[in-house]
């Protein structure tokens, strides 16, 4: 039990499980927010512009709404369509990223070519371009932030592996005869999976932030529907007579984006303390790929026939 006690007090003790724990806390909270809200985001509860009390902790907006609830709620519509932004960022950023880095012929080229007129706008200029063509509308802001991502990946993906396409375990897995995708998948993608998971905790801390704007700008989310960004336009003008109205919904927002970009960062730290470990612990050398004739007899199940 104390040897239990121990390693949990470790693991708290991490710099990245705190902030893993907020940005777990705000989820839950969002997605909870039905049974933890205290009125309808939507409902006039009380009197406008009602300071924070223990009736409304967060206080009521420019309309008499509470505040609170529509934090709890918008932040269902902030971190959703983020992690679908990602997602779908991911979801062809890397494949893509695979095939530019590893096939190296015409395909690399057009990829990596339309990824840099992509690159050549910024990332919320392009966003809005695509709203702007695609129509306002959460959906349509969750796409094209998703869009607007995609040449992260890519470009990330694609200078990961061609820094691995030389590495002994990819050399050894040609010899014994694994086929490209094989190659891909079995091998590179596991070996830079950390680097992914840094840039997905990133970006999704950058999708939040380019969502919230969007949506303060009026392109996605419109009003009574609670959301962070919009929440803050439609209070901005009553900042004098109740800071509370958009303080509450601007510190969800800094605080989703902080929590998203320092586990990234501790992720990074973390993976690079466990790979120092690797290389420097005497399991290493017998765990080494072989190449050459070695490898072939050592894995006879994957040479060709």
């Amino acid at each position: 039990m104390t040897a239990a006690l121990r390693r949990a007090a470790a693991f708290l003790r991490r710099p990245g499980t705190l902030v893993g724990l907020i940005l777990l806390a705000l989820i839950l909270a969002s997605i909870l927010a039905p049974v933890i809200a205290p009125d309808d985001p939507e409902d006039l509860v009380a009197t406008k512009l009602m300071a924070p009390s223990g009736a409304h902790l967060m206080g009521t907006d420019q309309l008499g709404r509470d505040v609170l609830s529509r934090v709890l709620y918008g932040g269902r519509y902030t971190l959703l369509s983020a992690a679908v932004a990602v997602l779908i960022a991911a979801g062809a950023g890397i494949p893509l990223g695979l095939i530019a880095g590893y096939v190296r012929a015409w395909p690399a080229a057009l990829i990596m070519r339309v990824m840099d007129v992509m690159l050549a706008f910024p990332g919320l200029l392009l966003a809005l371009v695509i709203v702007t063509i695609a129509g306002q509308g959460l959906p349509s802001v969750t796409v094209a932030i998703g869009i607007a991502f995609i040449p992260i990946f890519v470009r990330l993906v694609y200078g990961a592996v061609l820094s691995a396409r030389g590495a002994d375990y990819v050399l050894a897995a040609r010899l014994i005869g694994c086929s490209p995708g094989r190659i891909v998948v079995r091998h590179i993608l596991p070996n830079i999976s950390g680097q992914i998971i840094v840039v997905v905790s990133s970006a999704f801390g950058w999708a939040i932030l380019t969502g919230t704007v969007l949506n303060f700008l009026g392109f996605g989310v419109q009003p009574p529907t609670p959301e962070w960004g919009a929440d803050l336009a439609a209070s901005k003008d009553w900042l004098s007579q109740g800071w509370w109205a958009c303080t509450f919904p601007g510190l969800a927002i800094a605080i989703a984006i902080l929590a998203a970009n320092y586990f990234g960062d501790a992720w990074a730290v973390g993976s690079g303390r466990r790979w120092r470990r690797r290389r420097s612990s005497p399991a290493l050398e017998a765990s080494t790929p072989l190449v050459g004739p070695a490898a072939v007899a050592a894995s006879p199940g994957e040479a060709t026939p």
